[in-house]
């Protein structure tokens, strides 16, 4: 009689904690389904922490369109075959982007950027070797007219259009010079359009192989070949060598040339043809920059007759060899005034401007 009382107890207990249970996990469950006003389900809010973990911003922003409506996420560096029609989005109600410049240079009709509500979206038409390059893009962030890029929310992606006939990314020029400077690396820029390609630098003349040893000279398929201290015996004729499978393919050829001026505003040197002039005469006042070969130098004047007298005035440029290999650009610009009058008499101001910063020098004229 106690034995059956016993084990009555025993059971009940059992299916009591097993009612308990079930009504605890209903209870969870309908916790975790929440429905909001709406329809929506409630979703629980994901730490910065694990938001981090798990992409979210670090993300890339930038995805190729496959077919069928499948996306692939690039990463750093891609391989595509040239030819195919390639689109990349970017996340994004507004969005900038950038690719390689002679897209732009050239005003590219195969290249095309829309911008949606959600998305931004770059279309590549029958792409070819020579539209390797970088490609990236960012979210644009406004206050009111003032824009910029946000840099924690980009993406980029190095994209190779291989092709076995062009192992060298094509060029517009058959010869490019390359301008060496002692207080910057100097880049002779022999990209290729497969990252397996085996790359090698060579003079012309005399023939020579140039080691690539990873410190002083180095190879970077983006890039070219990086000189890290170039010096005048680095001067000369140049060209890249590079093989996959099949026939080694050279690239164009490249002329290096040892600059001597440091970068830096325009030096600028001001004379003039005659000191003291007598009116009706002429008289000619020459602006002298010399600077780096590849640095524009641009001119204007300000003199006593601006805008009442005429004047010509004439600019011009040259390259010169100054020893020992060192090469400068010599910029001038002339300032001709004929038939002096009393109005034409005080100073001339050249001032001369290139990427660097700008510099003013001036001459007195006088009568006399």
């Amino acid at each position: 009689m106690k034995l059956g009382f016993v084990l009555c107890l025993a059971l009940a207990w059992v299916e009591l904690q097993g009612v308990s249970c079930q009504q605890a996990k209903r209870r969870k469950d309908a916790a975790g389904n929440q429905i909001r006003p709406g329809g929506k389900r409630a979703k629980g809010r994901i730490s910065k922490q694990k938001e981090k973990e798990t992409g979210g911003r670090g993300q890339s922003l930038l995805t190729q369109v496959l077919d069928k409506g499948r996306f692939l996420r690039l990463g750093g560096t891609t391989t595509l075959n040239p030819g195919k029609n390639i689109e990349l989005r970017c996340k994004g109600a507004s969005i900038g982007w950038s690719y390689p410049s002679y897209l732009n240079t050239y005003n590219d009709s195969r290249l095309s950027v829309k911008q949606s509500d959600k998305y931004s979206q770059l279309i590549l038409t029958s792409p070819s070797a020579a539209d390797t390059g970088d490609y990236s893009c960012w979210v644009i962030l406004c206050d009111g007219s003032d824009c910029h890029k946000d840099p924690d929310q980009s993406s980029s992606s190095y994209i190779y259009f291989t092709d076995k006939d062009n192992l060298f990314v094509p060029s517009a020029f058959h010869f490019e010079i390359v301008y060496l400077r002692p207080d910057k690396p100097a880049v002779v820029p022999c990209r290729v359009t497969s990252p397996q390609a085996k790359v090698s630098l060579h003079m012309e003349v005399p023939p020579a192989e140039i080691s690539g040893n990873g410190t002083q000279v180095k190879y970077d398929p983006t890039r070219g070949f990086v000189l890290q201290s170039p010096g005048p015996d680095h001067q000369g004729v140049f060209y890249c060598k590079a093989v996959t499978k099949g026939t080694p393919q050279i690239s164009t050829k490249f002329q290096l040339l040892y600059v001597e001026v440091p970068s830096g505003p325009p030096f600028v040197n001001v004379e003039a043809s005659h000191e003291f002039v007598r009116g009706g005469a002429t008289i000619n006042i020459t602006c002298t920059v010399m600077g780096e070969p590849d640095v524009d130098v641009s001119f204007s004047w300000s003199y006593p007759g601006q805008g009442q007298r005429p004047v010509d005035v004439q600019d011009s440029k040259r390259l010169v060899n100054r020893g020992v290999g060192r090469t400068t650009l010599i910029s001038q610009s002339v300032i001709t005034v004929v038939d002096m009058e009393t109005i034409d008499f005080g100073k001339y101001t050249c001032k001369a401007k290139n990427l660097n910063g700008e510099t003013l020098v001036a001459t007195n004229i006088v009568s006399g």
